[in-house]
């Protein structure tokens, strides 16, 4: 379904949360939306993995990295593994690696920043809570809408409305 997140903006003023424009765009797709899922995990990408390696059903995955830049918790490996399982997007609190590939996977990706190092894998993190970046509060069940113009999350489907 297409949309504009300024339309939705206009239309749903009052049901909007806007988040701040940190995120940079990454993936091949750059207009994406779906259902939350969240994870919240610090240089360690093992369970974000786990989580991508089940089916998405178009839902959009938000990764609380706590903003750190010392290693990516996605690289195209990762990015395949979400667009092969029906992931609509990622959302990371943190970097992603190997840019060139993944701006070749029909995938959303937003992240902070790109840097080469891999993150740990100790397999450490919460999944399925509310996380909190880019001035709003991201909860499993809302829906997220992210294109050129940014990225804004709402309680309910605003397309189905």
């Amino acid at each position: 379904m297409e949309f504009k997140t300024t339309d939705l903006c206009d239309a749903f003023e009052d049901q909007v949360h806007v988040a701040e424009p940190v995120l940079r765009d990454f993936g091949g797709l750059g207009t994406f939306s779906g259902q939350v899922a969240t994870v919240q995990v610090f240089e360690d990408n093992v369970l974000v993995r786990s989580i991508l390696e089940t089916p998405g059903e178009g839902r959009v995955l938000v990764v609380d990295g706590g903003g750190s830049t010392q290693c990516a918790l996605v690289g195209d490996q990762v990015a395949q593994i979400a667009c092969d399982n029906g992931w609509a997007g990622l959302v990371i609190h943190g970097c992603i690696r190997d840019v060139e590939a993944v701006a070749q996977i029909s995938i959303g990706i937003r992240a902070l920043d790109a840097v080469p190092r891999r993150s740990r894998k100790e397999g450490k993190g919460l999944r399925d809570l509310p996380v909190f970046f880019a001035g709003v509060v991201f909860r499993v069940g809302w829906f997220l809408y992210a294109d050129e113009d940014g990225l804004i999350v709402a309680e309910s489907d605003l397309l189905a409305k």
